[in-house]
């Protein structure tokens, strides 16, 4: 295909692309101010120009060919490279303006983020947030998000980005119950407790430790089991066990006494603990919003803020 064909084509490529997102020609007509019949027409253009059938129409829905499903996704990255283009002057603006979508996991989100962003949003009144807050991770490319929030010691292949903070896990307890169950000295002790864990996996029953070359690994077990580490936080207060938090979400009640750590003389290892990294594709510019967005992240986190 030459290129002046490749060029002319470009179009017929992003109407592609929006019907596909749209699942239908009259929807994505509608988003494009276009007649329907000229959608359909653009998508058979393309089909004869590449002499593949990228849909198969049926009355009720449309369904991308194997060759539509590689067409898409190829499309879809022409559209995120064209409207990085057309962010370039949002990128050189003074004043940020725009969507920051920003995925993270949810205890983070939740505890960490959430709370700086009454006072970002109303330094920067053009800049809307979305927070993505999700265990899972989310691939930043395919799903138009700005940045992540990801504990990792390097940035995956394909990201960059600059590290925030270390993520530490903590085994606390309230008073108590330590002055009713007796308080742990090693992690083989905590066999005899009632552990407060995330329990989405069996693996997160095996709680790991590790001080100086020595390491240690326990099977815990308990009578009340949750995945949101401010319910671990509660039930520790209201004195049902030894929960395993993150530092953040203990670190008032330690403050105040209402709990203690238990084995601080131990790291405690879980797949939550670790660098926490501000991450953004390496071959993405970053907008004013974005940078803005990271420079009051990083600053609450270099005040001791968060």
């Amino acid at each position: 295909m030459s290129i002046n064909t490749a060029l002319n084509s470009l179009t017929d490529m992003a109407v592609f692309a929006r019907v596909v997102e749209a699942g239908s020609f009259s929807a994505a007509a509608r988003e494009l101010g276009i007649a329907p019949s000229a959608a359909s027409r653009q998508v058979a253009r393309l089909e004869g120009v590449l002499r593949v059938r990228l849909l198969e129409r049926t009355t009720r829905k449309l369904r991308l060919t194997e060759a539509g499903t590689a067409a898409y996704s190829r499309c879809q990255a022409m559209m995120g490279a064209a409207r990085e283009v057309m962010a370039l002057s949002d990128s050189q603006a003074a004043t940020p303006r725009g969507l920051v979508r920003v995925s993270m996991p949810k205890a983070i989100g939740r505890q960490v983020i959430h709370p700086l962003m009454a006072d970002f949003l109303a330094k920067y009144p053009e800049v809307d947030v979305q927070l993505v807050i999700t265990d899972r991770q989310v691939d930043l490319f395919e799903e138009s998000v700005d940045l992540a929030l990801r504990i990792t010691e390097t940035p995956p292949a394909g990201l960059a980005g600059r590290p925030l903070m270390r993520m530490r896990h903590l085994v606390c307890a309230s008073p108590r119950y330590l002055a009713r169950r007796g308080r742990p000295a090693h992690p083989q002790d905590l066999a005899d407790h009632s552990c407060l864990y995330l329990g989405e996996v069996d693996s997160d029953r095996q709680w790991r430790f590790r001080r100086g070359g020595e390491q240690a690994s326990i099977k815990v077990s308990g009578r009340y089991v949750a995945n949101h580490s401010e319910v671990r936080l509660e039930a520790a207060l209201a004195d049902l066990g030894i929960a395993s938090l993150p530092e953040f979400t203990a670190r008032a009640a330690l403050a105040s006494g209402a709990l203690v750590e238990v084995l601080s003389d131990w790291e405690h290892l879980t797949d939550y603990a670790g660098l926490c990294w501000l991450l953004y594709p390496s071959n993405r510019f970053l907008p004013a919003k974005v940078r803005a967005w990271v420079d009051e992240v990083v600053a609450a986190c270099e005040a001791g803020r968060i």
